[in-house]
């Protein structure tokens, strides 16, 4: 097994040892106690209790390693998966995405941000929690099939008497098994206010203050082993009051947890913010306090040199969203040039809608290309893309510490990538074969703090084709109730 441990030297036929939900050791398999020198290249060794036919209930107990030949000294009790011909990495970490839109893919699919929004507002305005909580677990099983262990949802419409909408979202997540960070969004200047969406879809600043606390009560828990994290984040420049940025602040501070919003995605939010504030989207933040190592934002696109030396000077992340970016065509980030300048930046995949079924494993390879397309050949590396969509996603969402690496004492997050079938066999270097490659590399194994979420290709936690059913279930219900409330779908599909 070929160990990419995103921090440190990777090691050609390597083993991680996990104890409880977390990495325990990693190392070369001549390192490993019990190893046999006719031992092959691969195998994965995992103590599990209560694990049953590969699964866990649990955490597992043991080690995942590369040639194992047999466990001696104490470790026959150890469960063994065969790891030959895999890729180890860290678990993905998606920093950006809108789960309920997994229920109106492909509206407006010519359109501009702004175009974009305004047909699908009024269809979004129908959805209710049962429509949330099945988008949600299609697109975490999405998310976990592509190798993700970790994502966050910034959720940020909540039309009134339609359920507990948030929770739904924490349900499925629940369900699957995944690491949750979902962000309570929030929208309080609609269009009678100089706001791009309709006033049926916004709520009251004292509303939004209370329900973002009571989710925060709720559902976070800032544990080590936490799968549950809750951050504040209005929605972006153009649908938020000052008031409310200002206060979404100070009360994720008091709670003592992450402020999350769009910034910088495209021209037109620039101009509109030159218009109403009289400076540019990121100045504007600096103003009410939305730059610090507690804050990361979606897209920024268009930033200048003193924007993103100040993202650095201040610890404040961005989430890259390339395909979401291209398809809106909002244009290509600056990546290479804010991790260069010091900057931190995560990937996220964004909502279904305005990225129909991209993959975070995906997302590596087109910010590879997005930016050598723009800087050139040198400008992101297959190993850089990686860290892109592991640490760097890890320290937007405050989990350094717990994510991102492969290192002793971090949660046991992982994804086994099979890099010896036929096709990607042929390439030399495993990181390529991951990054580059259009078609992603079977997912032989991937757990999240020892437990198994997904198993040759298969979804272990909940049943394989029941995220996808959900999917489907949420799109026809969506677009039915959106009817019953008189707003026409059929013709949103184009600008």
């Amino acid at each position: 097994m070929y160990v990419a441990p995103v921090a440190g030297p990777e090691i050609e036929s390597g083993y991680i040892r996990i104890e409880g939900d977390r990495i325990a050791a990693v190392g070369p398999m001549t390192d490993l106690p019990g190893a046999t020198d006719g031992a092959t290249d691969g195998a994965t060794d995992g103590a599990t209790d209560g694990a049953t036919d590969g699964a866990t209930d649990g955490a597992t107990d043991g080690a995942m390693g590369g040639a194992m030949g047999g466990a001696t000294g104490g470790a026959t009790d150890l469960t063994r998966i065969d790891g030959t011909g895999c890729l180890a990495t860290p678990g993905l970490v998606n920093t950006h995405h809108h789960l309920y839109q997994w229920a109106s893919q492909g509206l407006a699919q010519d359109a501009t941000l702004f175009e974009w929004l305004v047909a699908s507002y009024e269809v979004w305005a129908a959805m209710d929690a049962e429509v949330v909580r099945d988008a949600a677990l299609a697109g975490l099983g999405h998310l976990a099939l592509s190798g993700c262990t970790t994502s966050s949802d910034h959720h940020y419409l909540f039309p009134k008497g339609r359920g507990d909408l948030f929770a739904a979202g924490v349900e499925a997540a629940r369900e699957l098994g995944i690491r949750f960070h979902p962000a309570r969004g929030s929208m309080d200047r609609g269009a009678s206010r100089g706001g791009l969406p309709p006033d049926v879809v916004v709520e009251r600043l004292d509303e939004i203050l209370a329900a973002t606390a009571d989710a925060i009560d709720a559902h976070h828990d800032p544990s080590f082993s936490s799968k549950l994290r809750v951050a504040v984040a209005p929605c972006s420049p153009f649908s938020v009051s000052a008031d409310l940025m200002t206060k979404a602040a100070e009360l994720a501070r008091d709670k003592g947890v992450r402020l999350h919003t769009h910034l910088a995605e495209t021209l037109d939010e620039e101009r509109l913010c030159l218009e109403q504030a009289g400076v540019r989207p990121v100045d504007y933040m600096e103003k009410l306090g939305w730059l610090g190592p507690d804050v990361w934002f979606a897209h920024t696109v268009h930033l200048s040199d003193s924007d993103i030396d100040r993202f650095a000077a201040t610890g404040t992340g961005s989430a890259h969203c390339p395909s979401s970016n291209g398809r809106l065509g909002a244009g290509i980030a600056r990546v290479s040039e804010m991790l260069r300048r010091g900057a931190n930046v995560g990937l996220g995949v964004d909502g279904a809608a305005s990225s129909e079924l991209t993959t975070l494993s995906g997302e590596m390879r087109q910010a590879l290309l997005f930016q050598r397309a723009r800087y050139g050949p040198t400008a992101l590396t297959a190993r850089q893309a990686l860290e892109l969509a592991t640490l760097g996603g890890a320290r937007n969402l405050g989990r350094q510490d717990e994510l991102g690496t492969l290192e002793p004492g971090k949660l046991a997050d992982i994804a086994l990538w099979r890099v010896d079938e036929p096709f990607a066999s042929a390439v030399t270097d495993p990181v390529c074969a991951l990054v580059f490659a259009t078609r992603q590399p079977p997912l032989a194994r991937l757990l999240a703090g020892g437990e198994t979420l997904v198993e040759d290709g298969e979804l272990r936690t909940v049943a394989h084709d029941a995220a996808g059913r959900a999917g489907a279930r949420a799109h026809r219900r969506l677009l039915r109730l959106a009817e019953d409330r008189g707003v026409a779908t059929t013709g949103r599909f184009r600008s």
